[in-house]
């Protein structure tokens, strides 16, 4: 049986209470019209979400995993190919790597979780096809310098921008740099349906052809012609027409997340043992997908807090390689190890209050003094 926490990490009873009445229209109108597969719900929903990302073509996918998958097949990466990209992210970021035949390089990240340009630069050989950046936490990456790397070899970009809807660099959003983005719309993202889905955005016509027919077995729904062995991972239409609704109440709980940050930025900002997501740069506008600290007694702080009915998440416990059953060559990465050992996040969404996070602070000051 689930906990009960005072402060849930999310609340997903609320979220779908306080829409109860939109969701249920646009959902019981796919079902009483038997709108299920591919029909004007997610075509419309991708007109959307290319408008607001700022690219030409989005292809709704079933997962962000997907979205990766299909974004490095359509680029031609495959056997001999060598994909540089962060170590500290979820795995699946790893995995469409592998699953193509490629392979993975893995590089540290800086103090704001994102990948370091250096690294990137040393990793770079002539087998280097591709340069995968994951914007975490809500925040992107240096893209100005990743950008600018990336031409100087001649190298594709393909954005996971999973945890980044809505962020921008140099007002420009995540998803709309590289030749591709990829997105989730897994349920407790800031953009979540009420199962898992993805998106894939691009500016070129032909990427986005390939990936709209290899997400449904290499068909072209239209003729009937199969250009392809695709896969099986379309985005449900029921999926799409709830994704639609919610989009447009994306800029509020975006703005309502940051309003939150920085009640977490004034209330934590005195304690010198704590590092938090505070990163000065007059480039970027973060979204706060997630609210990480850094703390070196990280588990002893995690258990005080369950204890005081706080929900908090720990990404990652320990690095990638770390994990037998991948099978990822032992690395050294000073920063994504150390980050493992001390990063907490803290309860995070657009039902989050403000009563919620003054008793998260408070239960962490009472922690420390």
């Amino acid at each position: 049986m689930r906990m009960r926490y005072r402060v849930p990490f999310v609340n997903p009873t609320k979220h779908y209470r306080s829409l109860k009445r939109e969701l249920d229209a646009v959902i019981l109108g796919c079902l009483d019209r038997g709108d299920l597969v591919a029909r004007a719900e997610l075509n419309n929903f991708e007109q959307h979400f290319a408008e607001f990302i700022g690219t030409r073509f989005a292809v709704g996918l079933n997962s962000g995993y997907d979205a990766l998958h299909l974004a490095l097949r359509a680029a031609g990466v495959g056997p001999g190919d060598e994909v540089v990209t962060v170590a500290h992210t979820f795995v699946a970021t790893i995995s469409a790597i592998v699953h193509v035949g490629a392979s993975p390089v893995l590089v540290d990240v800086g103090k704001d979780f994102n990948m370091d340009m250096e690294s990137l630069q040393r990793a770079i050989t002539p087998r280097t096809k591709v340069v995968l950046p994951v914007h975490l936490n809500g925040r992107l990456c240096d893209m100005a310098r990743l950008t600018e790397i990336a031409e100087e070899h001649g190298l594709l970009v393909i954005e996971d921008a999973a945890q980044a809807i809505g962020a921008t660099f140099g007002g420009r959003r995540a998803g709309s740099f590289g030749l591709a983005g990829c997105f989730s719309h897994y349920p407790f993202k800031i953009l979540g349906g009420f199962g898992d889905g993805g998106s894939l955005t691009t500016n070129d016509p032909e990427i986005a052809r390939r990936v709209t027919l290899l997400r449904y077995n290499g068909e072209d729904r239209q003729t009937g012609e199969y250009h392809y062995h695709g896969y099986t991972c379309l985005l449900d239409n029921v999926q799409a027409a709830v994704l639609d609704l919610k989009l447009a109440k994306l800029p509020r709980w975006i703005e309502w997340r940051r309003r939150i940050a920085a009640l977490y930025h004034a209330g934590l900002s005195e304690i010198p043992e704590m590092r938090i997501p505070r990163f000065e740069d007059d480039r970027r506008f973060d979204i706060y997908q997630n609210y990480v600290v850094r703390v070196p007694q990280r588990d002893a702080l995690a258990v005080h807090l369950r204890a005081q009915g706080v929900e908090t998440l720990i990404h990652w416990a320990k690095p990638v390689w770390q994990h037998p059953g991948l099978s990822i060559p032992a690395q050294r990465l000073p920063e994504t190890e150390q980050i493992c050992r001390e990063v907490l996040s803290l309860p995070m969404s657009a039902e989050t209050t403000e009563e919620d996070v003054e008793y998260t602070v408070g239960c962490i000051r009472k922690f420390f003094h």
